[in-house]
């Protein structure tokens, strides 16, 4: 019997690249995190004609 492994985290790095490219300490991690699956939802359902494939987020690093 095999083993059964998530696709996108075995093709990370290889053939595909992270949806979100960002880095936050413990106390905004969470609410960014938050922010981020909001805005995808937002914009696929604006979106949803179009047929976006993948929505990527980066967040600058803050100074």
């Amino acid at each position: 019997m095999g083993q059964k492994i998530n696709p996108i985290g075995l093709r990370l790095g290889i053939n595909r690249t992270w949806d979100s490219r960002w880095y936050a300490g413990k106390n905004e991690y969470g609410k960014l995190l938050h922010e981020d699956v909001e805005i995808r939802k937002i914009l696929m359902k604006e979106l949803k004609q179009a047929a976006v494939a993948r929505i990527i987020i980066e967040r600058p690093h803050k100074k």
